[in-house]
């Protein structure tokens, strides 16, 4: 019966030192500089954004750990982002973004990525521009395996794949659209599927979000404002609380 009762006890234990655990991935950085035009930087939006929203979970949710794949201007490589999500055995992944388009002037809003097919061309393009990164790397054709981002059929993979964890992705896309539409009062453009290599590589629901078009006037100066940037952070704070208590 004792040895029973410490058993249990060393169960409850166990259960109690693991914390949920949150990977927070400022997308870009370093050498890499993302989107950028006279409004700024792509990488330097991404990094306000995650650390803002960083600073609300550790303020305000003391069972979870937040696990930040850069905190600085650093350039990481896009497999040791999931790399670092997938050592640290996280629950959640959260990759922030901020989008841009070939146009001189872009499109409007807020969009939310889970890992899937491309069923539209929009979302090709996003996920070729976001995946080039690559190419910043030494060794990126061995490092992953003949991809190329700028190729369409390097992206026949991800037809084939399916995610174990996309309806957790996609429940969490979900809750962030809706916080940034009703939190950050920004138009909706949903949530898509498209084939990122930094969710592809990730064991864990994960999701890329895109915080607005840099090359949209409005948006941009929603994205460079700290008043923009703390409501972008909330709204995905309140997605996420929403999520982890259900």
């Amino acid at each position: 019966m004792k040895r029973y009762i410490l058993f249990l006890l060393l169960c409850c234990f166990q259960l109690v030192a693991l914390p949920y655990k949150l990977v927070i991935d400022a997308g870009h950085g370093g050498r890499d500089p993302g989107a950028q035009n006279r409004a700024g930087k792509e990488k330097n939006i991404n990094l306000a954004v995650a650390l803002a929203f960083g600073k609300l979970v550790e303020r305000n949710c003391p069972d979870v750990k937040v696990i930040y794949t850069r905190k600085t201007d650093v350039f990481v490589p896009l497999d040791e982002r999931a790399n670092i999500a997938n050592r640290a055995k996280a629950d959640l992944f959260i990759s922030i973004h901020t989008n841009s388009t070939a146009k001189r002037i872009g499109p409007q809003g807020t969009e939310t990525y889970t890992l899937g097919m491309h069923r539209a061309s929009d979302n090709l393009d996003v996920a070729k521009r976001e995946n080039s990164v690559i190419t910043l790397e030494n060794g990126f054709e061995q490092k992953y395996e003949g991809f190329d981002p700028n190729s369409r059929e390097s992206y026949i993979i991800f037809e084939l794949m399916q995610d174990h964890n996309m309806e957790s992705s996609v429940k969490l896309a979900g809750l962030i659209q809706k916080q940034f539409r009703t939190t950050a009062k920004r138009i909706d453009k949903g949530v898509h599927q498209a084939g990122f290599l930094v969710l592809r590589a990730t064991s864990m629901p994960s999701v890329l979000v895109e915080l607005g078009y840099l090359n949209n006037p409005n948006d941009a100066a929603f994205l460079t404002t700290t008043s923009g940037v703390n409501a972008l952070a909330k709204s995905i704070y309140n997605a996420f609380v929403a999520y982890y208590k259900k």
